[in-house]
């Protein structure tokens, strides 16, 4: 079942998000009541997030008793950015928490759940440290970059119960499931075989040169950032330019781009 971020922010305090994906009675009787204050934290401010994320969040949050109240990330300059933003915006709570990592931020015990907009190798792991420290995700597409990530992340659900959902912007968009509503009503007949592109001509794509001279390392925590890749010597290109070099960037063309395109596939296959 897909569900619109807001679909899940609402659902997810009525506990039916849970249901829908399967959940037993005893995970459905651990969710948070609709009267309750569901505490969020950011993982990861990114630009994404920013943008996309926030203002869906925001738009339910008072009408679903949900708030922010703390960020974690590894960079200092996000930290003080996020913090900024939601105090322009009216959006943070007086004791709005700014934390140096995830581990910190699930010591503190102060959050009921977790949007994870990170780098995208990294989603998969953070989704799994989430959940066995008790939160409920909604964490950014793409899940994994490998396989063994997704094994990772996806033993821990299992075993937690905890809510998970993956964001995908257009996933979630009505013209993709009112093509998956034509396909699956056979007006195209059968179909035998698809031929899916993505084409892109933006020559600066990925590339953040401003950002690249300005940040400094001893600002953010390398060693964090890179996780179970192989450690390589700082270098802020691979740390804000991720997506152009590996082995941060090993199946980005399927996991990042053709992902929006699958879906709408699939179903007549």
């Amino acid at each position: 079942m897909t569900l619109p971020a807001g679909d899940f922010l609402k659902k997810a305090s009525l506990g039916t998000v849970g249901l829908a994906m399967g959940m037993n009675a005893s995970s459905y009787a651990r969710i948070i009541g609709a009267n309750d204050r569901v505490r969020v934290g950011i993982v990861g401010f990114s630009d994404r997030f920013r943008s996309s994320l926030l203002p869906s969040f925001m738009e339910h949050a008072k009408g679903m008793n949900f708030e922010f109240v703390g960020v974690s990330d590894i960079w200092s300059r996000r930290r003080d950015e996020c913090e900024a933003h939601l105090k322009e915006k009216g959006w943070s709570p007086k004791n709005f928490m700014k934390v140096r990592n995830n581990d910190e931020l699930y010591e503190k015990k102060i959050t009921d759940a977790v949007i994870i907009s990170t780098a995208d190798f990294q989603h998969a792991l953070h989704c799994a440290d989430a959940v066995r420290a008790g939160m409920d995700v909604y964490v950014e597409k793409p899940f994994a970059e490998s396989l063994e990530d997704a094994r990772i992340a996806m033993k821990a659900v299992t075993e937690t119960g905890k809510i998970v959902q993956v964001g995908s912007q257009r996933r979630s968009a009505p013209n993709y499931h009112a093509a998956n509503a034509f396909i699956k009503g056979g007006k195209f007949g059968d179909i035998s075989m698809v031929e899916m592109t993505w084409n892109v001509n933006q020559p600066g794509r990925w590339r953040r040169p401003k950002l690249v001279a300005e940040i400094r390392k001893e600002d953010t925590d390398w060693d964090r950032f890179l996780l179970n890749r192989p450690k390589v010597e700082w270098d802020p290109r691979k740390y804000l330019e991720y997506r152009l070099f590996y082995p941060t960037l090993p199946v980005f063309l399927v996991s990042g781009c053709h992902i929006r395109l699958i879906p709408c596939t699939g179903s007549r296959l």
